[in-house]
């Protein structure tokens, strides 16, 4: 991608009104616009790291053997007054259209699954099944001030699993806890994100929280010093020990959620009448889990996480190009041939690569860099000829640099580069 293409630009200074280091810096580098409190356009960038880090969810729920579907994010009250939530959830959008007809604007979707997959269960041969999807959620969030941490309108993936008996479900719960922590992992925030036991409400006794540590977190959770789970501050009241493994030293820290995990059992089974014939023939309660992970949330947590004082520092997972190659402003017209002839090379090479052509000063360049935080930096300018190098590499989060020497193609070049 061309910058002197693209129709944003950076900027100097972030809007007044967002107090959130992932606002602020995603705003600034050109990421994100905001519309109105908690509600953000992704910017053509941004958009490239929202659907890179779907992807990475897409295939671990794929790994699980679970399958993709999209369901309508406009719901009719009559599935809402089914579950007694049309009334009980204080966060619920509700519209009603010229006819009268009133209807939700969804922040989950158990209404619509449950009846949903009515359809297509009946025996125990039907089981287990279980579906996801990436829907755009829609929150009263009175609270909209921490950037995509806490919105109103947002991307989330929602899984819904469907089983004969309470076993069967705590099988899959572990293998999507696994999986979560993968996704964590190469996100590269898996080191401070917790499992962190919270209330099952209505459900179970606990659920799981995902929460990430930061000094931004809206949350308060206690990590237990023996075995690292996180217990939130909602039920740390009733408990006077880790209830993994029996420990009695907590540490207080602040944390962000970024997924959760609900064991649901028969609460949605009861409400649509969701029944199975079991291997004897006796007619059986569908047992359900519920599992949510935040796509923009979780891109917001990586931001306050890896974030400083220069600008955004992207994982090589999600980052939105992996190559930031600046032509420094020349006379010389080698230098941008030489800059024009490594981007087609790099892309050639199968790269992603965001090449800075525009016509403005090197300090600019360099600048918007480190803003915008693509991992590698590359520059060729007057100086790298006269040393005869093909490139100068800047890694992003270290601050490293050495010279590509003119002999050293892009075809060998692997990704991640070694420092």
């Amino acid at each position: 991608m061309l910058y002197s293409k693209t129709f944003t630009k950076t900027r100097k200074e972030a809007p007044k009104d967002e107090v959130s280091k992932n606002a602020k810096l995603l705003i600034r580098a050109g990421f994100i616009d905001k519309l109105s409190s908690g509600v953000y356009t992704y910017l053509p960038l941004g958009l490239r790291v929202l659907r890179k880090i779907e992807t990475i969810v897409r295939n671990e729920m794929n790994a699980l053997g679970a399958e993709e579907l999209l369901m309508p994010a406009l719901n009719p009250k009559e599935n809402w007054l089914a579950t007694g939530r049309w009334e009980s959830m204080d966060d619920l959008y509700k519209i009603i259209d010229a006819r009268g007809k009133e209807f939700a604007l969804a922040p989950t979707h158990e209404e619509v699954v449950v009846p949903l997959v009515k359809q297509f269960i009946s025996s125990y041969r039907d089981l287990p099944l279980s579906v996801y999807q990436f829907q755009s959620k829609f929150r009263m969030e009175l609270r909209a001030k921490s950037g995509l941490l806490r919105g109103r309108e947002f991307l989330m993936k929602d899984l819904y699993s469907f089983h004969e008996d309470e076993e069967d479900l705590k099988r899959f719960y572990k293998k999507v806890e696994v999986a979560y922590k993968k996704i964590f992992n190469t996100l590269e925030i898996g080191k401070e994100t917790y499992r962190t036991y919270a209330s099952g409400g209505s459900f179970s006794e606990y659920s799981y929280e995902f929460q990430t540590v930061t000094e931004a977190g809206e949350d308060t959770i206690y990590i237990c010093s023996s075995c690292d789970i996180g217990i939130n501050k909602e039920i740390i009241k009733n408990q006077r020990e880790c209830p993994s493994c029996t420990g009695e030293d907590f540490k207080e820290v602040r944390a962000i959620e970024v997924g959760n995990i609900f064991e649901l059992k028969t609460k949605f089974s009861d409400a649509f009448d969701l029944n199975f014939k079991d291997k004897n023939g006796k007619t059986q309660k569908v047992i359900m889990g519920c599992y949510g992970l935040g796509i923009g949330r979780a891109m917001g947590a990586v931001v306050e996480v890896m974030g400083d004082k220069k600008g955004v520092r992207w994982p090589h997972a999600i980052a939105p190009f992996q190559f930031h190659l600046i032509e420094v402003p020349s006379e010389n017209p080698d230098i941008n041939a030489r800059a024009k002839r490594l981007y087609a090379d790099l892309e050639k090479a199968g790269f992603e690569v965001f090449y800075d052509d525009r016509q403005v000063s090197a300090g600019i360049k360099f600048s918007d860099a480190d803003l915008m935080g693509i991992p590698y930096i590359l520059t060729i300018g007057e100086e790298t000829v006269k040393k005869g190098l093909l490139v100068e590499l800047k890694n992003r989060e270290s601050g490293a640099t050495r010279g590509i020497p003119e002999s050293f193609s892009p075809t060998k070049w692997r990704y991640p580069l070694s420092m």
